[in-house]
């Protein structure tokens, strides 16, 4: 686990993960850019965000693109959506940034409810104050009619969710 300059960091502390070995990633076939960017120092970069424990066990908390920085503090989209999941109401949910003058990013949510189901965004946001921190808490959420976009395997496409936000806006987002 290292930090944003890929000094390795203390257990408990969040950062992303690092690997190598004989059997890893060389890079992206014709895309030295993007290797260039996913392997520093020898290291692959995986973009996993976790924390080793003082045994040395690994746990995941998020990516590191779907990370929001509001006000200085991480958050983690993964433990917003956990918390909107527990709301009966709620079928999918989807957190991201977006762009924020004061806060540098807000944290948003996109979430489609159940059949028959009704709740406000406010009604959400609340939800959530109940459940985790409040700078973590949705500034800001979308209801959708339909499913949230979705890759093959059934995967949230978070990139095209968050892509009309930040069109002309200047984005730590890949």
């Amino acid at each position: 686990m290292v930090d944003p300059d890929g000094r390795p960091l203390p257990a408990g502390e969040a950062g992303e993960r690092v690997a190598r070995g004989p059997n890893g990633m060389l890079g992206y076939f014709g895309r030295p850019e993007e290797t260039a960017r996913a392997i520093r120092d020898g290291w692959p970069h995986t973009g996993d965000i976790g924390r080793l424990d003082a045994e040395g066990f690994l746990t995941l908390v998020d990516r590191a693109k779907d990370m929001s920085v509001t006000g200085g503090e991480n958050v983690y989209s993964r433990e917003v959506e956990s918390a909107l999941y527990e709301q009966p109401a709620v079928l999918e949910a989807a957190v991201t940034g977006i762009p924020d003058p004061r806060w540098g990013e807000a944290v948003h949510a996109i979430v489609v409810l159940r059949s028959g189901a009704e709740v406000v965004p406010a009604e959400l946001i609340r939800f959530c104050h109940a459940r985790i921190a409040g700078y973590k808490c949705p500034r800001r959420v979308t209801l959708r009619t339909g499913p949230l976009p979705k890759s093959g395997p059934g995967k949230i496409l978070k990139s095209e969710l968050r892509r009309p936000f930040w069109e002309g806006h200047e984005t730590p987002l890949a």
